[in-house]
């Protein structure tokens, strides 16, 4: 027994190193190879589709920062769907400048289901558009941001994400955690990806999708608990190159209560199961048959962390347990096992650790915080991530269902970038 934990722990740990070594290459990547500078030729037609469900106190800077864009203002339609609401939302943003659909299902409940319902409307309408700018409602525009997408989508990309900012870094522990994992995302994941060539994956909110691509679809056709990553591995499976475009700058508000935090994350990490579930199987098939490194990204991406922590904590907690019982007979068991969760914590807080450092480093300009925030935060970022292994327990054996998130951050794009 005693060799076994150790053996068991080591097996573990190789296969982590194994499956996400090559991000450490993106690291690196992103590091010392810039982005190309694109030129758009031609200035392309969007419908901007906003979900809201009783968004009231934010919608309206979202709207105006659309407005304020360095684009022309004939070229952009600005949608919103109320989404069972029952606050004023539809009239806020009617009176801001959007056209407003209400939507009333409490059957069909969650983001999914709204983007689809207001694509029917709008491609059943008498304007075209070449592409559907996706927004939430508590996010804010940099006043480039459809300028900089367009280049990239003039170069032929149907599915383009964006460099995902915050407007609340500096809050608590918890929005810091969410707001540098973010911007890790995008300049360590997404942007080395676009740079090597390789699909990148949508993270929630900002991002464009070809008129092409939605008709395919017939509307919007993702509808698990993380409808992101669904449409991401969904097209990653079909042979869609997601693009990335790091000069157009999306902020949006993160959650800084714990319960909030739970939940929403307790939403996610049930919707990665369920997407596992769905297309594991065909994903597995496209690595092989295909040779798509897109596809084991994606694969990676949802699958092996979420499992192996679970396993490690499982059979850790089972020989740290069967220690307990026999204290008197096989105290070493105890040492061991203790040793070695302290140990695997400490490596993963030291590895989570760096990458929080150089990710704020090189985007320091980019965080809007204080600087000793900046600095102070780097230390609870690797028990932000460390929360997910409850969460990621919890979700496996619990029904979740789809919740708003409440947004009361009324900031508008100047505030955010004093």
């Amino acid at each position: 027994m005693l060799s076994f934990i150790s053996v068991f722990n080591f097996i573990i740990f190789i296969l982590f190193t194994g499956f996400y070594f090559y991000q450490f290459y993106y690291v690196i990547v992103g590091l010392t190879k810039k982005s190309k500078v694109l030129i758009a030729h031609k200035d392309h037609k969007y419908a901007v589709v906003i979900a809201a469900r009783n968004e009231s106190a934010v919608i309206g800077q979202l709207i105006n920062s659309i407005k304020k864009q360095k684009y022309p203002s004939s070229l952009i339609d600005i949608y919103v769907v109320a989404d069972n609401c029952t606050d004023n939302t539809a009239e806020v943003a009617g009176k801001a400048g959007a056209t407003v659909f209400k939507r009333f299902n409490t059957q069909l409940v969650g983001k999914g289901y709204a983007l689809d319902y207001a694509f029917k409307i709008i491609m059943d309408g008498s304007e075209k558009y070449e592409g559907y700018f996706v927004f939430d409602a508590d996010n804010l525009l940099d006043e480039n941001y459809i300028a900089e997408m367009n280049k990239v989508f003039d170069k032929g990309y149907n599915i383009i994400t964006s460099y995902r900012n915050t407007k609340n870094y500096d809050t608590n522990w918890l929005s810091a955690g969410y707001s540098l994992w973010f911007i890790r995302e995008a300049k360590y994941l997404n942007n080395s990806r676009m740079i090597l060539n390789t699909g990148c994956a949508i993270s929630g909110t900002g991002f464009v999708v070809s008129d092409e691509i939605i008709r395919k679809n017939n509307g919007w056709k993702h509808h698990l608990l993380t409808e992101d990553i669904e449409f991401s591995v969904d097209n990653a499976i079909q042979g869609e190159k997601i693009g990335y475009c790091g000069t157009a700058v999306l902020y949006d508000e993160q959650p800084y209560l714990f319960k909030q935090s739970w939940d929403q994350r307790l939403r996610w990490a049930k919707g990665f199961y369920q997407v596992f579930a769905k297309y594991g199987r065909d994903l597995v098939k496209s690595i092989f048959k295909k040779r798509s490194f897109c596809c084991y990204d994606m694969f990676v991406t949802i699958t092996p962390a979420l499992f192996l922590s679970l396993i490690s904590v499982i059979v850790n907690i089972v020989f740290l347990t069967l220690g307990l019982i026999n204290i008197d007979t096989m105290p070493e068991i105890i040492n061991e096992t203790t040793s070695a969760i302290m140990m695997a914590m400490i490596n993963s807080y030291f590895v989570l650790f760096a990458l929080g450092v150089v990710t704020t480093i090189t985007e320091w300009k980019q965080i809007n915080a204080k600087p000793i925030n900046k600095i102070k935060y780097l230390f609870t970022f690797p028990i932000f991530i460390f929360t997910y292994v409850p969460i990621s327990i919890v979700a496996l054996f619990r029904k979740i269902e789809w919740k708003p998130i409440t947004h009361n951050i009324a900031k508008s794009i100047e505030e955010v970038r004093q």
